[in-house]
This record gives structure tokens, C-alpha cells and sequence, in this order.
């Protein structure tokens, strides 16, 4: 599932070729919103909160959510379009094409902050509040600390890989409790800076170093030697993070 940085990068690329531009088309594939058209109409502008990604235009609000597979495409035509897009938009000679979106609807502009009032502080948002999130973080002690991260409703943007990123330079296990931590503020910070490092790479990095298969810590790395104290890389599922893949150093994660 495409993380926090990767919705945010989305959103600054459509508001790099949407925002200003008058809609030549509006092509809405999900029979809810089939009829809507919101051609004619300025797009005035594009922004993430946490995961979801709203496109405003004129009177509307098109939210989307990527889920697991999708995607936003865009730039000069030719963009293709086949059976997986949800929406296609023109404005000229620009395309933007949504693909397999997980979620995709349009609201009405002003009430479109309603879709995400239950998440948590955004971490690249300008309304970041660490403290809220810190408090969030440490309000379920007995909680699996994956499960908290990946829990919107405590801070939005953290997705698998940071996940697993986050808990290994927290030295915990990720089935480890919240309660272990003896300082969430400090995870939180960390996460702030992990995805704010991020934000414009392709290729994210956690490590420092950003030389080919040497960006992560742990995610994705099972059976190679950790970067630290080379034990060996376990992972497995965890039913606490909804049956994500979990990777952890059984030596640096208590």
C-alpha cells in the first residue's frame, strides 16, 4: 500500500499540472458519480491528508484513496487509458488518469474534511502536532506498537514499510507493546523525519545511505544479514497489523 510520501508526492505532481487549469473533461468511471461533469469548471487545488488525496474543483471535491494498487497518472496526452481507470481529467493538452483507486467519490468542497476527520495528525501536513500524536501513540500502552502505527486514527501517513523501518530504529520488536517505549515522542519525531526526508524520492531511504539495496533497514531484507549486528533478518505475519508481512532482528529488537 503506497504510503504517506508517496500520496503527498502524487499531490504535488496533478497540482503541478492541474491547479489553474480549466477541466476539458470529466470522465468519472463509478456508477455513484457517473453523471457527474465537472467540465468548465477551475481546478484550484490539489492536497494529501494522510493517505487520501483531494483534487477541488469548482464546487466539488474529488477524493481518492489508493489502497493497495492504485495510482494517479499524469501528464500530455497521450496518457493511456484502459479498463482499470476510475476517472480520467483533461485540462488542454494535460491528461490525469486514476487507476485501480481503492476509493474514489466526489463530495461536495466544503464538506469533503469530514472524509478524514477521524485520522490523526498528518505527518507531512502543515498542521502536524507531534504532541497529539505522541499522546495518541501511548494512549493503549497494551497495544502492539505495528498495529499502533499503522493505526490512521493515531497518526496518518505511516504505512508497512515504515512501519517495520520504525519499530527496528526503535530497538522493539513490532508485537512489541506500546508501553515499552520509554520515550513515544521520539518515535513520533522519527517518523515525522523518515517521511519528511522522503517526501520527493521515488526510492525512499531510512538508512542514510541512499546507494542501491542499502536504503532500508530491515522491510523487505528477510534472510540477509541485519546492518548492525548481521543476525539474520526474520519475518513473518502479524495478525495485529492485519496480516501485513512484519521484519525485525530477533538480536537489536527486543
Amino acid at each position: 500500500m503506497p504510503e504517506g510520501d508517496t500520496v503527498w508526492r502524487t499531490a504535488a505532481i496533478l497540482r503541478q499540472h492541474l491547479a489553474g487549469r480549466t477541466l476539458t473533461r470529466c470522465d468519472v468511471r463509478v456508477p455513484r458519480f457517473a453523471t457527474v461533469n465537472l467540465a468548465g469548471q477551475v481546478v484550484d487545488e490539489v492536497l494529501s491528508r494522510g493517505k487520501h488525496l483531494f483534487i477541488r474543483v469548482g464546487p466539488a471535491s474529488i477524493h481518492s484513496h489508493l489502497k493497495m494498487d492504485g495510482s494517479w497518472r499524469v501528464g500530455d496526452r497521450p496518457i493511456r487509458v484502459d479498463h482499470r481507470a476510475r476517472i480520467v481529467l483533461e485540462a488542454g493538452a494535460v491528461r490525469a488518469v486514476g487507476v485501480d483507486l481503492g476509493v474514489l467519490e466526489v463530495l461536495a468542497r466544503d464538506r469533503d474534511a469530514d472524509a478524514v476527520a477521524h485520522l490523526g495528525p498528518d505527518l507531512l501536513g502543515p498542521d502536524w502536532d507531534a504532541a497529539r500524536a505522541a499522546a495518541n501513540l501511548a494512549a493503549r500502552p497494551d497495544r502492539p506498537l505495528a498495529e499502533a502505527l499503522l493505526d490512521q486514527r493515531v497518526l496518518a501517513g505511516v504505512g508497512n514499510v515504515y512501519c517495520n523501518e520504525l519499530c527496528f530504529v526503535a530497538g522493539h520488536l513490532p508485537t512489541a507493546a506500546v508501553g515499552a517505549l520509554a520515550e513515544p515522542h521520539r518515535l513520533v519525531a522519527r517518523a515525522r523525519d523518515m517521511l519528511w526526508t522522503n517526501r520527493f524520492r521515488w526510492n525512499r531511504c531510512t538508512t542514510g545511505d541512499t546507494r542501491p539495496g542499502r536504503q532500508l533497514w530491515v522491510y523487505g531484507r528477510a534472510g540477509q544479514p541485519c546492518r548492525r549486528c548481521h543476525t539474520r533478518v526474520e519475518y513473518g505475519e502479524s495478525s495485529g497489523t492485519g496480516t501485513r508481512v512484519t521484519y525485525w532482528c530477533p538480536v537489536c529488537q527486543r
